[in-house]
């Protein structure tokens, strides 16, 4: 009996299809995927929403999640970014020789939970094997659809003046917990990777409020380059109020002793929604009545200032503009 994966795992003949059944199969059965087809024939209706997606975080298992489900949340929220129901992924795991079999049948697993409770289906999928050291454990690469049920999609080139800017809740979260897990530190107040699927939050605003001119996902890059890309899109002006912005006492504590803004670290369970004054207030209940949005917040305003200029009231009374993250600030985040 097999504990750790070996080439031979790759090669398509019976240790290839030991590992899919025992592993992959095992955990996310559905029709679709059991039937071992080529690829899968899938029922969907209208317009189409496409994301895909690989992820590469180290280490595998952090406090909130591990790679498995983040590369379902992570897909899931991007298809739902656009204004779609999530409903199919499919998955691609590239596997390193001596890779165990149990650290792999753990992602599975929790891969298989996280779609689950997402209410999406796995549907196909591939496995390779490369030699040692031609890829650090696993990475693992997604395709997600979704169906669109909108015909007024939420797009990043549509904000407009006199906008407001919510969020779901704190920023940082996610990366300052894989820097923390990666390097071994500690810090006074635990952190937890915000990991989780936002997409029913995302369809609740988009079917209550008739006009969300923007959802996305403040991932690599933080709030800060997210907002910074939208104003560019949009050409338009964004001021963002630091006191009203949320972040959670352990992330303050650990991005004050490394040095780090806050407002560029990844998060993997937020959003952006940036909705018309007048339904501001409508979208926020609708957040904070969320278990994924409680400390949903308004951060912000959108005018018609310089195009693609972001400006951050500070929390001592200044004022500073916003740039996009430049160079890699903390690399295999997700």
């Amino acid at each position: 009996m097999h504990t750790h994966i070996l080439l031979d795992h790759g090669s398509g003949g019976l240790a290839s299809q030991r590992l899919i059944k025992d592993i992959f199969v095992r955990h996310l059965d559905n029709a679709l995927l059991s039937s071992l087809n080529d690829a899968a024939c899938l029922e969907m209706s209208g317009p189409v929403a496409m994301s895909t997606d690989t992820f590469t975080v180290t280490p595998l298992f952090f406090p909130g999640g591990d790679i498995g489900s983040l590369a379902v949340h992570g897909t899931v929220n991007d298809v739902a970014m656009i204004g779609a129901v999530p409903r199919y992924m499919s998955c691609g795991f590239i596997l390193e020789e001596g890779l165990e079999l149990e650290v792999l049948d753990r992602i599975v697993a929790s891969m298989a939970g996280a779609a689950s409770r997402a209410g999406v289906q796995v549907v196909t999928g591939d496995t390779k094997v490369v030699p040692r050291g031609a890829v650090d454990q696993v990475f693992i690469n997604t395709t997600g659809l979704g169906e669109i049920r909108t015909t007024n999609l939420p797009q990043g080139n549509r904000a407009r003046p006199g906008d407001i800017v919510l969020v779901n809740g704190s920023m940082g979260d996610h990366g300052l917990t894989i820097l923390a897990q990666r390097e071994g530190l500690r810090f006074q107040t635990p952190v937890q990777s915000d990991s989780a699927a936002v997409h029913n939050l995302a369809h609740k605003l988009i079917q209550k409020i008739e006009d969300v001119h923007v959802l996305r996902d403040p991932t690599r890059g933080g709030l800060a380059t997210t907002v910074k890309e939208i104003a560019e899109q949009s050409k338009v002006s964004i001021t963002l109020d630091e006191w009203n912005i949320p972040v959670n006492p352990g992330v303050q504590e650990g991005c004050s002793f490394l040095g780090l803004d806050p407002l560029f670290l990844a998060n993997e369970g937020k959003m952006i929604c940036i909705v018309p004054e007048d339904k501001a207030e409508q979208a926020l209940g609708i957040m904070q009545a969320d278990e994924h949005g409680v400390r949903a917040r308004a951060i912000g305003r959108v005018s018609d200032g310089h195009p693609g200029q972001v400006v951050l009231n500070t929390a001592i009374g200044g004022t500073r503009l916003v740039h996009m993250l430049e160079g890699e600030q903390l690399p295999r985040i997700c």
